[in-house]
């Protein structure tokens, strides 16, 4: 399966919640039923979601589902304990197990719906910290190519630092932390894309405005060192050698052995510049600021 432990170590503690409703409702080990005892033979099984049932069965046929890997049938079943007994504690529990497997189903809104709803409902829970580590996960999960739109990134972004913001010390955080440098990374990489795209067009403003980003909010990527190089390249070509010289200054005073660094110093030398840093300069100020 493609989830990360945190996750992995989750659901076997909501597993063990989904045992112990069956277990204090009935006083019966309803995960040890045969597949002959539950509604998941019949042709129509969406017919059985609608039935009236007591927990015990509704969360018998839900990890019967989960057992097969039908996913979308256990989230449509959990979805029931809600419907049909709205006042339960188990209710509760059922409505995250839903998100999960709605998650599981890759069927994200879904999931994020369920994870806000319950978050709406259970701001208190001891688990409400793994719903919001659900919704961004679910978002994470929904990134697409650089060269594609990246709002769902943004999205993602937000999510994985609303994770960190509320549950520092909890196992959802140090996943979100490793989840929000790749995110941010991913974000950088597509501002590098387009201003690469307006300096092949020689929209030179155009890529610095772009490149710009990058320097002042995501200069913890590995984009960074290529950004400043394509800094010097654009103040070089529009003849703002004050800028293109201190854009490759702060390249070698970081990353002085990269390729980027050997690149923009061959851009001034065509005009027998050195590399020189203006400390009036967005770009140093930028830079030393977050740094």
């Amino acid at each position: 399966m493609r989830l990360l432990s945190p996750l992995f170590r989750r659901r076997a503690a909501l597993a063990g919640l989904a045992l112990a409703a069956s277990l204090s409702v009935s006083g019966c080990a309803w995960l040890g039923l045969g597949d002959e005892d539950t509604p998941q033979n019949n042709a129509n099984k969406d017919a059985a979601n609608y039935r009236e049932r007591p927990i015990e069965q509704i969360y018998a046929d839900a990890w019967t589902a989960i057992r097969r890997n039908n996913w979308e049938m256990a989230a449509a079943q959990f979805n029931e304990v809600d419907r049909q007994h709205p006042y339960s504690i188990w209710a509760r529990r059922a409505m995250l197990m839903s998100a999960f497997c709605s998650y599981q189903a890759n069927k994200y809104p879904e999931a994020i719906a369920t994870a806000d709803q319950y978050i709406s409902l259970h701001p208190g829970s001891q688990e409400v910290a793994y719903a919001f580590y659900l919704k961004a996960i679910a978002l994470y999960e929904q990134i697409v190519e650089v060269n594609r739109d990246q709002s769902a990134t943004q999205q993602a972004l937000v999510a994985l630092q609303d994770v960190v913001q509320r549950f520092p010390d909890t196992e959802y955080a140090r996943d979100a932390t490793l989840k929000i440098d790749l995110t941010m990374d991913h974000l950088a990489g597509k501002e590098m894309a387009v201003g690469r795209y307006y300096m092949k067009q020689g929209d030179f403003i155009g890529a610095v405005n772009r490149y710009k980003v990058v320097v002042q909010q995501y200069q913890t990527t590995s984009h960074i060192s290529e950004a400043l190089e394509r800094l010097t390249e654009c103040y070089f070509a529009l003849g703002l050698d004050n800028e293109a010289q201190t854009a490759a200054a702060v390249l070698g005073a970081n990353y002085p052995g990269s390729v980027w660094y050997k690149d923009a110093f061959e851009v001034l030398q065509r005009r027998n510049l050195r590399p020189v840093e203006d400390n009036k300069s967005w770009i140093s100020q930028a830079f030393h600021k977050i740094l």
